[in-house]
């Protein structure tokens, strides 16, 4: 059997880290012999040291964390990784295979302790192996026969008479973010908290030999803040991963889903004729979308050329695995459909008609169980998620056919008036949805973090000005006062459309803005 299919109940040995902060003095041997170990790149680390002090001058202390890959026994990066480059050793390791890795960053965002990267000679993610290759051979990792003080130590947490295991039962250990419940098997000794927890301590305008951002959502009360606060003064970057790529790539998924929905479904229940502007131009757009949602996913690889690998190598417990099968099928449906509308088939293209609109929901909602597995990022743990995505297809379909309809001349009234009602409540609702998640109490700090990234953070002009004014209140005001004319209705979709799509950038960021190291 091969390692990556092995579950996390199978495996017995649990090789782990042992970290000793009454010894560790902050020298940075071990991140150097790491990345001479393994040939780490310059710019990107598997071991690093983050100092924060504490206190005001004179009166100050410096405690270091030492952090890299915790190899948990349940692993939220394994999970997500759609071609398995990720997977358990028997011997517990959490072992990565660079050459199956599409670069598609997802574990980045499943790992609650920031421990993967993207190598840039590689251009594939990259992590601490336990120095695998070292163990084999029985041999310690290079971090820990390197240390001056002994402060790091490995072993087999499973054998009750390793050192390792005797220290963990015996002393007062610490693990980072057990709330996540992944099991991590590194284990500190007399680490502060606000070392460990990154949103314990203030970042600093400078490092202690380079400069750093500020941060923009900091008290302006400096010496408040060195005399009350923890404050990291170094740390290695950690930059967000999924940007406008993705952003765009739910709002096209979003039309590619909402214009069949909608023009398959209306005709259906009766609600209005199959017209031309619903039977083609609906199917149509959703093909466009659906071909530049596929574009746009594999141009976000950092490995493109292997993004067939996804189909031809499936992890099935991944969201992203799972995605894709689904959008290649939508599309497959759709074709279908067409092909049957055009031929004349009335009893197959009825079939493909329902299974088409059961895989435009799917591929609507799909993307909040993608985002539900990307643990590290508070702010997508919305249960909720799958409602808005569906809604907000919803929305967007509405959108792009009164666009489509009002630009060809072949929207009629009916058409006008139900899908500018639909469009209406659509935005009503996403807006409430909207307001609801970030006006109402916040299941932790960290979403609360992200929520203020919104609002009083980077992009609050982006939000309160592109997805609530120009993108909900302005087109409702137009649909509501003015009517659903011809013109009113392609200003409408224009401005609803405009705003979605800033929505899907400010969500993207903001889950992004909390530092997970």
């Amino acid at each position: 059997m091969h390692a990556s299919e092995l579950v996390v109940e199978e495996i017995r040995m649990q090789l782990g880290f042992l970290i000793d902060h009454r010894k560790c003095i902050g020298c940075h041997a071990c991140s150097i012999a790491c990345k001479e170990e393994n040939q780490v790149p310059l710019g990107v680390y598997r071991t690093w040291v983050k100092y924060v002090e504490k206190g005001a001058f004179p009166h100050t202390r410096r405690h270091f964390a030492v952090l890299r890959c915790n190899h948990c026994a349940n692993a939220p990066c394994v999970r997500i990784c759609p071609v398995t480059a990720l997977y358990y050793r028997s011997d517990g390791i959490v072992d990565f295979d660079q050459e199956a890795c599409i670069g598609c960053k997802a574990c980045m965002q499943a790992c609650p302790y920031d421990a993967l990267y993207i190598d840039p000679q590689t251009h594939t993610a990259a992590k601490c192996h336990f120095c695998a290759h070292r163990v084999e051979v029985g041999l310690k990792p290079a971090c820990e026969i390197v240390c001056p003080e002994q402060a790091i130590l490995s072993g087999d947490l499973e054998d009750p008479q390793s050192l390792i295991s005797r220290l963990v039962s015996r002393e007062v250990v610490q693990v980072r973010k057990p709330e996540q419940g992944t099991r991590p098997k590194l284990f500190y000794i007399d680490a502060d908290e606000a070392a460990l927890t990154p949103t314990a301590a203030s970042p600093a305008n400078g490092y202690l030999w380079s400069e750093a951002p500020a941060d923009p959502l900091a008290g302006s009360d400096l010496l408040e803040m060195l005399a009350t606060r923890a404050r990291t003064v170094y740390n290695v970057p950690h930059e967000p991963v999924w940007g406008g790529k993705v952003a765009l790539y739910i709002w096209t998924k979003s039309i590619a889903a909402g214009t069949f929905l909608l023009g398959g479904l209306l005709p259906a229940l009766g609600f209005l004729p199959e017209t031309g502007l619903l039977r083609w131009g609906g199917s149509l757009l959703a093909i466009l979308f659906l071909v530049i949602t596929g574009l746009l996913l594999i141009w976000d690889l950092k490995r493109p050329e292997r993004f067939y690998t996804i189909l031809l190598r499936p992890q099935w417990k991944s969201w992203l695995t799972l995605g894709a099968f689904i959008i290649t099928i939508y599309g497959l449906v759709l074709g279908l459909w067409l092909l049957t509308t055009l031929i004349g088939l009335e009893t197959p293209r009825t079939v493909f008609l329902w299974m088409g609109l059961l895989f435009a929901v799917l591929t609507a909602v799909y993307t909040a169980f993608l985002f539900g597995q990307a643990e590290g990022r508070d702010l997508w743990q919305n249960p909720l998620l799958p409602v808005h995505l569906l809604l907000q297809a919803v929305l967007a379909g509405a959108a792009a056919l009164l666009f489509l309809g009002t630009l060809t001349l072949s929207l009629s009234g009916a058409e006008r008036s139900l899908l500018g009602s639909i469009l209406g409540w659509g935005l009503f609702l996403n807006l409430f949805l909207i307001l609801g998640e970030l006006l109402t109490s916040h299941p932790n700090g960290e979403t609360a973090q992200a929520i203020r990234f919104i609002t009083a953070g980077p992009v609050k002009l982006l939000f309160w000005g592109g997805v609530v004014l120009g993108g909900s209140l302005l087109p409702l005001l137009l649909l509501g006062l003015i009517g659903t004319t011809s013109l009113i209705a392609f200003l409408s979709g224009v401005l609803a459309l405009a705003g979605l799509l800033a929505f899907e950038q400010v969500w993207v960021l903001a889950g992004q803005s909390v530092p997970l190291s």
